[in-house]
């Protein structure tokens, strides 16, 4: 039997490159005071986002930075690349899982926090249709331990770091991220002289762990073929230097109780970042390097909205809407009825939870597509169209 034989092509590319438009470059002196002799923590410090916002965190002469994360080796490598590059910098790196309620509480009795970051989430959109159970866990519980944390213990902001596929969700990943906006939202109400608890939303971040210009480039350095979900399928892109800078500015501009989001221009078609990675690689598309189309994945849309057609910001700006003025008199009863649901361990009773709390959650590509039947026998909405619930 024959195998396929790999060229392992020499191919570099700079993700600004394939934007589509100008890189976002915002004023962040108002940032650097924002930081400036604060103690952040930043979850998910090892991540691709997580990882950059703690070198531009450091470089805003913090008071203290700690960094939480789970994963050993990252968090070691970004705890040593940091203190080599910020040696005056007083950075603490701890491993320790946001879910662990006890390991959290103990972080905060014994640190003074004056920002969070909270980058930590699941955040592959197919993986985690599989996966339910740790996407709730991490991505719902998680940030209720946290912000229930920052509220006890009246930590000045929240910057709760979250995606455009929390918007009208049709996956289980942007259904947990739009669950933690909401409860965010709720405490916001219930405290609102505690803690500025500030959402920020952008769209694909190129280069960052998962993401696929990193599958492009593999593929095109093995000679292809380069594999696209489906010919129309578009996203709204940033660098992670934009998404950092993004939250950063979000720190320093909002008075809390906002959604913020950056006006990216137009989304970007991904066949067509596919065929300019080929041409930029020295090769035609479809010629040298052939471009197969699998169909779109559970959990994924054609394409994503950032905010409504309403509330649209400048280009390169910041689009900030305030939290909806609407109760959230149930929210703790989800969450007893979301905990329920993990313990029994059956995924199709945590989607349903999380389907009864956000009723525009309709899944797509998806084994999950029985339950909307099953709650009403309401229609798939056109997922092209802007969103009409006043939400950014």
């Amino acid at each position: 039997m024959q195998t396929k034989r790999h060229t392992y092509l020499p191919f570099t590319f700079r993700p600004e490159d394939l934007l589509g438009r100008e890189p976002i470059i915002p004023d962040l002196q108002n940032a650097f005071e924002r930081v400036r002799h604060r103690n952040i923590l930043i979850t998910g410090a090892s991540g691709t986002i997580g990882g950059e916002l703690a070198v531009q965190v450091c470089a805003c002469a913090p008071a203290r930075v700690i960094l939480v994360d789970q994963a050993e080796t990252a968090l070691y490598e970004r705890d040593y690349q940091l203190k080599q590059q910020f040696p005056a910098t007083h950075i603490t790196c701890l491993i320790a899982n946001i879910t662990d309620a006890r390991r959290m509480a103990d972080l905060f009795s014994k640190n003074k926090i004056d920002i969070i970051f909270h980058a930590a989430a699941y955040k592959h959109v197919p993986f985690m249709e599989r996966h339910p159970y740790e996407a709730i866990k991490t991505n719902v519980f998680g940030t209720v331990i946290l912000a229930d944390l920052a509220v006890s213990r009246s930590v000045g902001q929240f910057v709760y770091i979250s995606t455009d596929k929390a918007i009208r969700p049709a996956g289980i990943m942007g259904a947990t991220k739009h669950f933690g906006e909401l409860y965010l939202q709720y405490l916001s109400r219930e405290h609102p002289a505690r803690t500025q608890f500030i959402i920020t939303r952008f769209g694909n971040v190129l280069g960052s762990n998962g993401s696929f210009l990193i599958r492009f480039a593999q593929q095109i350095r093995e000679g292809g073929p380069v594999t696209v979900t489906h010919p129309e399928a578009e996203r709204y892109l940033m660098t992670v230097t934009e998404a950092c800078q993004l939250v950063l500015l979000a720190a320093a501009q909002s008075t809390g109780s906002e959604v913020l989001s950056f006006d990216m221009g137009k989304p970007v078609c991904i066949a067509n970042i596919a065929r300019d990675m080929i041409r930029l690689a020295g090769m035609e598309p479809d010629k040298d390097i052939p471009i197969v189309f699998t169909g779109l994945r559970a959990g994924e849309k054609l394409t994503e909205e950032l905010h409504t057609s309403e509330n649209e910001a400048l280009p390169g700006q910041l689009c900030a809407v305030p939290f909806p003025d609407r109760p959230y008199l149930c929210m703790r009863a989800a969450l007893e009825r979301l905990q329920k649901a993990l313990d029994s361990g059956e995924p199709q009773q945590m989607v349903s939870v999380l389907k009864m709390v956000i009723p525009e959650y309709i899944s797509a590509n998806s084994p999950y597509e029985a339950l909307d039947t099953l709650r009403g026998g309401q229609s798939v909405p056109d997922r092209r169209q802007p969103a009409t619930d006043g939400r950014c």
